[in-house]
């Protein structure tokens, strides 16, 4: 038997039985490097890039320290950003559908506290959240981590840089000493060894490169002569390339907000992704650029962060990152799962030095090639695929993304590959449809009913 196959690992049947349904019979790198020392019971620091694998890396060993026969809190995981903790959340419960009974609750910032302390009174085994809203719930004493075995910190450069330094101090404080700790970073500035020399015992130090070839992302580099010319460099690049879903990385919040309202006003669907935005307003941002909706997510590194966005066509780096780490990270988010996409990076003279440093960091040169003609300019933006229409209902009213379904698709609707993702939060929901099909989706959800009843529906185009 291979030593990458996962039937090789010492997991509980239930495990291995649905990994195997779930087609899962080869483990990534970082699965097969961190694994077997996880399921020894050693304290781990893994560095991997988002997209390798790692949730299911300390999944499995979440899940296989449980005793679901005590309904107690047995693991915690810390993510950066409400939407990893969600993604988290589902991939655990995906891994361990086979496992009795399994209670895993979410607690982050951003949503209501006192559901969450309703929930907590009725007892969970795994907590997935942010370090804010645990540390929060420590403090008031709504959580308990007296039976806590598996302590997780996943993607933890993303919450120190998020500012979450002060809050998992606090946490560690309510942990066991008698624990296992893993520690999931893309990155290893130096404050990830301060907080893993308090946090962990005699770690197992794992570190998986991914070199990118141009079979997964193509790397581009374009000298331009002025800072001015950036701006006009990236409506090039999307006019050319014409990626479904492009991701553009900025330094600061206002570059942020100044491309994206600059392509906007160019006619291309773009949205900013910063830290000012409110929890409602990021959410909906992000549901609009995954659902294909827009076709430009302009962010910076701190508001990207922790974010696991599927078949991004393109990146591009309207600044160079400050660490050549970020920069790998940064592009490492197109080309996933076997496919492949370009990354293009925007440089004046001043920043030769930059490129030559990352160049040496990345072991190969980036090719260099001219912009596309100016001449470019004068055509016009393409549209994404798809078009965000919003109900006026929601969970509060018993509704599921199956009834949005039957509304659109019944008789004399539209197919059912023209309906895209559907999300579906407490008062309302979002359900993307073809842009062919506009027309007739808004009239069969605002004509027909939904649970017997007439709901508002309106567009969304920010």
């Amino acid at each position: 038997m291979s030593e990458t196959a996962f039937a090789s690992l010492s997991l509980k049947p239930e495990l291995l039985k649905n990994l195997d349904a779930l087609g899962y019979a080869t483990m990534t790198p970082i699965q097969a490097q961190s694994l077997p020392h996880v399921l020894a019971g050693r304290d781990v620091i893994a560095q991997a890039k988002t997209g390798s694998g790692k949730t299911a890396a300390f999944g499995l060993a979440v899940l296989q320290n449980l005793d679901v026969s005590r309904f107690r809190i047995q693991a915690l995981v810390l993510c950066p950003t409400r939407e990893l903790a969600d993604q988290v959340a589902r991939e655990l419960r995906q891994l361990g559908r086979l496992l009795h009974n399994i209670k895993i609750l979410t607690l982050c910032g951003g949503t209501p506290f006192g559901p969450q302390i309703h929930s907590l009174s009725h007892g969970a085994h795994i907590i997935v959240g942010t370090p804010g809203r645990v540390e929060e719930h420590l403090r008031k004493q709504t959580l308990s981590l007296e039976s806590l075995t598996t302590f997780v910190l996943d993607e933890a450069d993303r919450m120190l840089d998020m500012g979450f330094q002060e809050s998992l101090d606090k946490i560690a404080e309510y942990v066991p000493t008698n624990r296992q700790t893993l520690l999931f970073s893309a990155t290893y500035p130096d404050e990830i060894s301060d907080i893993s020399a308090r946090v962990t015992r005699d770690p197992e130090r794992i570190t998986v490169t991914n070199t990118h070839t141009e079979a997964t992302i193509r790397q581009e580099l374009y000298w331009l002569s002025d800072d001015a010319e950036r701006s006009v460099a990236v409506r090039l690049l999307l006019l050319t390339l014409r990626p479904e879903s492009a991701l553009v990385f900025c330094n600061t919040k206002r570059e942020t907000r100044e491309l994206a309202e600059e392509l906007r006003r160019s006619g291309f669907k773009a949205l900013a992704l910063h830290g000012d935005l409110e929890q409602n307003d990021r959410d909906r941002t992000l549901s609009l650029f995954t659902n294909r909706s827009a076709s430009v997510l302009v962010a910076t590194d701190v508001a990207a962060r922790g974010l696991d966005i599927e078949k991004l066509d393109a990146v591009i780096n309207y600044h160079l990152a400050r660490e050549p780490e970020v920069h790998v990270h940064r592009i490492g988010r197109t080309g996933r799962a076997g496919g492949s996409g370009r990354a293009c990076s925007l440089a004046i003279e001043r920043e030769a030095g930059k490129v030559e440093r990352l160049e040496a960091y990345l072991g190969a040169q980036i090719d260099k090639v001219p912009l596309p003609p100016r001449a470019l300019l004068g055509e016009p933006a393409y549209l994404p695929p798809m078009v965000t229409l919003q109900i006026g209902a929601g969970k509060k009213q018993k509704l599921r993304p199956g009834d949005i379904l039957g509304a659109l698709t019944g008789a004399g609707g539209i197919k059912g590959d023209q309906v895209g993702k559907i999300v579906i939060s407490d008062s309302s929901a979002l359900v993307a449809v073809s842009r062919r099909v506009l027309d007739d989706a808004l009239d069969k959800l605002s004509q027909g009913k939904l649970k017997g009843r007439s709901f508002r529906v309106r567009r969304v185009d920010s």
